[in-house]
C-alpha cells in the first residue's frame, strides 16, 4: 500500500499529514517542511482544508475519512475521543467508565497518548480527573492552545 505525506503550516507549527489513497492515517508535529511529492491524493487536500477551517474557527467537526492503526482497545478509546464535543473536556476516568471499566483510566491515558491523528481525533480534550492538563504528544502548550482556541469559538462551554 502506498502512503503519501504533506506538510502544512498551522498556528501550532508544522503538521505532517500522512495518508493512504483514501484515508488519513496520522498527523505528526514536525520541525521542518518535508514535502518532495509531486502528487497528493484528494484526502490530503481535504484534510488540509478542514484543518485550516478548524484553526480559523469556522469548523468544529471534521469530516475526513480516517484509518488510524492501533489495538482494538486503542480504537475503542479513539472512537470515544471523537465523540467529545468541541469546546468541552472529559476526564480519563469518564472515558474509562464509558468503556465499562473504572479501573482502566491509566490504559485510557496510554491509548490517548498513542493517538496517531491528534486534533482530528481530539485527544487534547481529555484531562485529569481534577481538570488538570496532563500529557499531550505535541506538548502541554499545544494542548492548552487547542483548548483555549475551542473555548474562544464555543464560549457557552467554559473549560476552567
Amino acid at each position: 500500500m502506498a502512503y503519501y505525506a504533506k506538510t502544512i503550516d498551522s498556528p501550532l507549527g508544522l503538521l505532517k499529514l500522512i495518508s493512504d489513497e483514501h484515508n488519513l492515517k496520522s498527523i505528526v508535529f514536525v520541525t521542518q517542511m518535508e514535502d518532495v511529492a509531486l502528487f497528493f491524493p484528494d484526502i490530503l487536500c481535504l484534510a488540509q482544508t478542514q484543518l485550516e477551517e478548524y484553526f480559523s474557527g469556522i469548523r468544529q467537526e471534521f469530516e475526513i475519512p480516517l484509518d488510524p492503526e492501533g489495538t482494538d482497545f486503542q480504537l475503542r478509546v479513539w472512537y470515544l475521543l471523537e465523540r467529545v464535543e468541541y469546546g468541552s473536556v472529559k476526564s480519563y476516568l469518564a472515558i474509562a467508565r464509558e468503556l465499562g471499566s473504572e479501573n482502566s483510566s491509566r490504559a485510557v491515558g496510554m491509548a490517548n497518548g498513542r493517538n496517531p491523528i491528534p486534533i482530528v481525533i481530539p485527544c487534547h480534550r481529555i484531562v485529569g480527573q481534577n481538570g488538570k492538563l496532563t500529557g499531550y504528544s505535541g506538548g502541554l502548550d499545544r494542548k492548552r492552545w487547542l483548548l483555549l482556541h475551542e473555548q474562544k469559538f464555543a464560549p457557552a462551554k467554559p473549560l476552567f
